[in-house]
């Protein structure tokens, strides 16, 4: 039998040709977990606002490999030892970060899991990769895990400017075409350098992290927490809190789902049922976008009005009306579109599916956590927020708070179409 060319080369649309530098991350790559990221959206429902954002984590986790191996060399070209195991384990732990992402990523966890975060899902799958790979994902683990002697390593895959960041800003402005996105990732990769095994950044690099917190700052606001996107991503968690209460009903055997979307909507499961019943963790393998879309048309001619209408809504993009605030809403005004909606012939039982309230939240930089450091001349430390000399960097270190609340504000016909 021929042996197969495992070192691959891909034609990035942002990066231009990368490699797939060795044949277990070309096997990792080829494997249905890994494959199935093709099917789930970077952006989950901001092709509602950005039609062109219709990149996956696919995409996303091959970039983010790639930038690692270039912050890699970056580093070695300074004189720190990476050994080749050390990189190929740090390319690992980078591309399989977001392997525990379910469909549309973080509607997902707060509609279906109870505390149980994609990065823990990623861990529970890197570990079953691990044994089906004879334990050759090992040192991979340790590195995403932080339990890694050298904790740079750790910082490259998750902290506050790991090359997650660094990918999914440069690769989300891209396919958005929101250009104030762009942060310059070359630049700030070829000025990484290390202090005591901690990953810093050489003065010079200064400007360039200025940047890049400004434009992370923007892309929150304007795409990550753009209002449509809250308001359309409220309105798949209605369906989805819809259907979770209509499929647990007596009789609703026949309501369409395939059986691994099934599971988790008549489930409610934790952290421990993923880590102590396989079940779930092998359906969640199972599960993409396509599995809700294909749910969402299929229920758009269901008998219960709510669901019809809701997914009749999505599909044909007749958004809910969303206001935003940086103060909570006025109890009147909430008492205000209530009477509205009850004016159209929304019940009592029906009100929380067609108004719904929150907050969304944005820092760009949080010094309590990991810090960005800078490493001066002299070899000394200091956190960006003190190397910086504009007032602004402090200021994006607040965390900034807004409230919305939106609502079906033609609804009426909809609902007439479902008892038509």
């Amino acid at each position: 039998m021929p042996s197969v060319n495992k070192k691959k080369i891909l034609n990035d649309p942002v990066y231009g040709f990368i490699t797939i530098p060795s044949a277990l991350l070309f096997d990792l790559v080829e494997h249905p977990y890994f494959q199935r990221l093709r099917r789930i959206k970077q952006l989950g429902m901001s092709e509602y606002v950005y039609p062109g954002a219709l990149h996956t984590r696919f995409h996303h986790a091959l970039g983010a490999m790639h930038l690692m191996g270039q912050a890699i060399q970056t580093l070695r070209g300074k004189g720190h030892s990476i050994s080749d195991d050390e990189c190929e384990a740090a390319q690992i732990a980078i591309l399989l970060h977001d392997v525990g992402h379910g469909p549309f990523s973080h509607v997902l966890e707060c509609c279906f899991l109870e505390d149980v975060p994609h990065e823990e899902v990623s861990l529970l799958l890197m570990k079953d990769l691990n044994q089906q790979f004879g334990g050759q994902l090992s040192l991979a683990i340790q590195m995403f895990e932080g339990t890694y002697e050298r904790p740079f390593f750790h910082q490259l895959v998750s902290s506050q400017l790991d090359m997650d960041r660094m990918d999914y800003l440069n690769r989300d402005s891209f396919y958005t075409g929101v250009a104030e996105g762009t942060i310059g990732a070359d630049r700030i990769i070829k000025m990484l350098d290390l202090a005591d095994d901690q990953l810093a950044v050489e003065a010079k690099g200064i400007l360039s992290i200025e940047n890049f917190l400004n434009s992370r700052r923007i892309m929150y606001w304007q795409v990550y927490l753009h209002k449509t996107s809250i308001c359309v991503e409220s309105m798949l968690i209605q369906v989805l809190r819809r259907a979770r209460f209509l499929i647990r009903q007596p009789g609703s055997d026949d309501m369409f789902a395939s059986p691994a979307f099934r599971l988790f909507l008549e489930n409610d499961v934790s952290l421990t049922q993923f880590r102590t019943e396989p079940r779930y963790l092998q359906a969640f393998t199972k599960l993409d976008d396509f599995d809700v879309w294909a749910c969402i048309k299929f229920w758009s001619t269901h008998p219960d009005r709510v669901l019809s209408a809701i997914c009749r809504m999505l599909l044909d993009r007749h958004l809910y009306k969303i206001v935003h605030a940086t103060e909570p809403f006025a109890p009147e005004l909430v008492s205000e579109i209530e009477q509205q909606l009850q004016q159209q012939g929304i019940t009592d039982d029906e009100m929380a599916y067609f108004l719904v309230e929150g907050q969304a939240t944005n820092a760009a930089y949080l010094p309590s956590g990991d810090k960005i450091n800078i490493k001066l001349k002299t070899g000394q430390v200091i956190d960006i927020a003190d190397a910086s000399d504009l007032p602004n960097i402090k200021a994006l270190t607040h965390i900034v708070r807004r409230y919305y609340i939106c609502w079906a504000k033609n609804v009426s016909w909809e609902l007439a179409e479902t008892t038509a």
